[in-house]
């Protein structure tokens, strides 16, 4: 590029240098992130998954250009013919799946790598969350980019094994639009049960943060529509207020307030004062507030996710029955609002969208009936779930006597090396605890509980093997692992995106080569390893880790923690095992898993004893679950006792394998590595 100048002085030459720089800056930054998108290349047209329709259309409607974006296509192809779905400002590229970094292979794309090539971004919701987080990086002005993320910038943050509404928006509706897409025959006279749910959704009158103030203001804008409809004198006496009433007043206010929030100029601010009549009405007697978007009266990058979905889902619909989309008045209502959101239409267009409001009546908007909606079944589907969280009566000993009466008690193995120990004194100060912000005696504690860990794991582990620290924090685990086993590879696996930055930044002081990083949902992670760890993984994540390690065919080693958060999942239900199944009802394993957690040193030792015996009941559930897919299991305590409240170790080994399969294994990891 040529700049000319009247004369090439030192002023001139200076502000030349500084844009130069400026623009290295920003290419080199602009290829240090690469992003990763899957294509479907099955058939000869190649498509792309709504997953990548979606993460296409947040980097158009953020304008972003803070990635380089590889499509990864699964056997030779180009993305020639999907140009026009692919905004002008991307610099893309194509790729194929067996050239993928090693770090992104082993998780589920879309996935992001920073540019040391050791942070691995994996999973839709992350992935969203990082493409606003590098927006705001390069222009903090962008307040309805800020937006998106929702109140306490929260939105789609509960990973999706925990929170139904992120599996519902991440995975549900996405994955029930594809199967309806690529397999139609006989779904166009049912709905899918996400799309219901989501309508369902819709339907119900919405909580917002300080919503007071919002819904006094509807009601009175209510008022001063009667008034004007009926002059004094000839209003209807027998006529009350109905949240039923005409789409113009319903939509009205709820509408304006959702779009000032994204600062649009055209819009009028609400009225910041209502009259003393309307300030003296009872809260509970102020109308409800109707859903403008997905998450409520706000556009967010939930809306985002869904967008994409319920665009194709409806031009599916259109070309084949048209008249399924009576069923989904809400539905179309929020289809033609997200529409009116500044930069929606352009981000559409700009990845081949073409938006178009569904010629159907939606005037009328009764809610889904029992008949009509078949909602109810994804109720029943998820009525174990949501009825996890029930009332406790009564202490352990009733439950804890039923056991013992059919023969199951408590079990501890012994400690195979209760007085091992790493030589602390002599390891770089970034692996000591200390390192970090704790006290000194909590120091202490952390290092007897790394003690334990790095034991086993030290005991199971071959050169060449895969270690994964799972629910890795700021890396405490996985770096002492990293340091003490060299020639074994370390993933950590975080969902907390500080905690793994934190994490990162101690590894490169020590300079450590053989870890690597991943922030995602734990079903994220694909790749293969030979051993799972987790140091206090709360509630159901020590049985999440617990399941990935047995579907992999790895050991781990897992400290379990905050047993009364235990509940129901998506892949499992409690009790675990067989045995248990068979002696308890759900509400009395809830009972043992309350009474799990009252293990704190300033409880009576009477207490605390039943505590610990509660807990391991817990995780000896869990210890002959595992045994059924062919584990051999030890539930033991960490040496000293006093290290932790929650002192439980699970260690677990796979089934033996044949000389064969050993050296199989072992040419596999080294492989890999």
């Amino acid at each position: 590029m040529w700049l000319l100048c009247d004369e090439p002085g030192p002023q001139s030459q200076n502000s030349l240098f500084r844009l130069l720089l400026t623009m290295r800056h920003t290419e080199v930054k602009k290829k240090d992130l690469s992003l990763y998108l899957e294509v479907c290349s099955e058939t000869e047209e190649a498509r792309l998954p709504l997953h990548t329709s979606i993460v296409l259309f947040l980097l158009s409607y953020c304008e972003c250009s803070s990635f380089k974006v590889f499509l990864v296509f699964a056997k030779p192809a180009s993305s020639q013919s999907l140009k026009s779905q692919l905004a002008e400002c991307l610099d893309v590229s194509d790729m194929q799946l067996e050239d993928l970094p090693q770090l992104v292979k082993g998780c589920r794309l879309p996935a992001v790598l920073d540019e040391s090539g050791r942070l691995c971004r994996a999973g839709l919701a992350v992935v969203l969350r990082h493409i606003i987080n590098k927006t705001l990086e390069a222009d903090p002005s962008r307040n309805d980019v800020l937006a998106l993320l929702g109140f306490k910038k929260t939105c789609l943050k509960a990973c999706a094994e925990v929170s139904k509404w992120t599996r519902l928006c991440e995975i549900g509706i996405p994955s029930a639009v594809e199967e309806h897409l690529t397999n139609p025959t006989n779904q166009y006279q049912q709905l899918p049960l996400p799309i219901l749910a989501l309508e369902r959704r819709l339907a119900e009158p919405v909580k917002v943060h300080n919503d007071d103030k919002i819904r006094r203001q509807k009601l009175q804008e209510q008022r001063q529509n009667e008034k004007n409809e009926f002059p004094e004198g000839q209003r209807n006496p027998d006529s009350e207020p109905e949240s039923g009433q005409s789409p113009q007043v319903r939509d009205g206010l709820e509408l304006r307030a959702a779009l000032a929030k994204l600062s649009v100029d055209s819009v009028p601010t609400l009225t910041t004062r209502e009259n003393s009549e309307i300030r003296k009405v009872k809260t509970t007697d102020l109308p409800p507030l109707e859903h403008v978007f997905a998450e409520g009266l706000y556009f967010t990058l939930t809306d985002v996710v869904l967008l994409p979905c319920i665009y194709q889902y409806l031009c599916s619909l259109q070309a084949h029955a048209a008249s399924t989309l009576h069923s989904l008045p809400y539905l179309l209502r929020w289809y033609s609002r997200v529409q009116e959101v500044p930069g929606v239409i352009r981000a559409a267009d700009a990845c081949g969208m073409a938006l178009s409001i569904p010629q159907v009546p939606t005037s009328s908007l009764p809610g889904p009936s029992a008949e009509d909606n078949p909602a109810s079944l994804l109720e029943q589907e998820e009525g174990q779930e949501m009825t996890t969280q029930l009332p406790f009566v009564g202490g352990p000993r009733p439950t804890m006597t039923k056991l013992k009466e059919n023969g199951i008690e408590a079990v501890f193995a012994p400690h195979p090396c209760p007085i091992w120990t790493l030589p602390w004194d002599s390891l770089p100060e970034a692996i000591n605890p200390t390192e970090g912000k704790m006290s000194n005696i909590r120091a202490v504690r952390k290092r007897q509980q790394l003690n334990n860990l790095v034991a086993m794991v030290t005991e199971l582990a071959r050169p060449g093997y895969t270690v994964v620290d799972f629910c890795s924090g700021t890396g405490h685990v996985g770096i002492v692992l990293a340091h003490t086993l060299p020639d074994c590879q370390v993933i950590l696996i975080e969902n907390k995106e500080e905690s793994l930055v934190r994490a990162q930044s101690r590894s490169a002081e020590l300079g450590l080569k053989n870890i690597g990083f991943i922030q995602a949902n734990l079903d994220y992670f694909t790749g293969p390893f030979h051993i799972g760890v987790a140091l206090h993984a709360c509630g159901v994540a020590t049985d999440m880790v617990m399941e990935h390690c047995i579907q992999a065919g790895a050991a781990f080693v897992i400290s379990p923690c905050c047993y009364g958060f235990i509940q129901n999942a998506i892949k499992f239900t409690f009790p675990k095992s067989k045995k248990f199944q068979e002696t308890l009802t759900h509400k009395e394993h809830m009972v043992l898993c309350r009474f799990a957690d009252q293990t704190a040193v300033q409880l009576p030792p009477e207490r605390r004893h039943i505590g610990k015996q509660c807990m391991g009941l817990v995780d000896l559930d869990r210890l002959w679950a595992a045994e059924t897919h062919g584990y051999s299991v030890r539930v033991m305590t960490m040496e000293p006792e006093s290290c932790s409240p929650k002192n439980n170790m699970l260690v677990g080994r796979p089934p033996h394998k044949s000389g064969l399969e050993v050296c199989a294994s072992q040419l596999e990891a080294l492989v890999h590595n």
